[in-house]
């Protein structure tokens, strides 16, 4: 679903409203590896396996992933799906919510990208 804003609207309690949506979808992706689990979803042509996804992200602990993991299957950002076979075998998929996020990562690593050239650009 795409509404377009019109930031002048002039309404203050129509910005009150903007500023907590977008409040509580950052806090759904708060913390250090959710962005990064994320993004090597979004990059995986089918679902991760947890260890795969371990080596992928590179520099988190076992704990740190699970929880992360856990906190974004609660969000409903992530599937976790667990194989009954010896050993076991757990797969990890962004669910359809989590797929929409591809167009506001985008413009985020855009944006991102555009200011540090800008603030490159200023030390220079």
């Amino acid at each position: 679903m795409t509404l377009d804003r019109d930031w002048k609207c002039g309404d203050p309690q129509q910005h009150l409203k903007w500023a907590e949506a977008t409040t509580d979808a950052l806090r759904v992706l708060e913390g250090k590896w959710k962005i990064v689990i994320i993004c090597q979803l979004f990059g995986a042509k089918e679902p991760l396996r947890f260890s795969e996804l371990e080596r992928r992200c590179e520099g988190v602990n076992q704990k740190m992933l699970i929880q992360q993991l856990k906190e974004l299957e609660k969000d409903g950002i992530v599937t976790r799906t667990v194989y009954p076979q010896v050993p076991p075998k757990v797969e990890y998929a962004l669910t359809e919510i989590g797929k929409a996020l591809g167009p506001s990562m985008a413009e985020l690593i855009d944006w991102a990208f555009m200011r540090k050239e800008r603030l490159a650009s200023k030390e220079a």
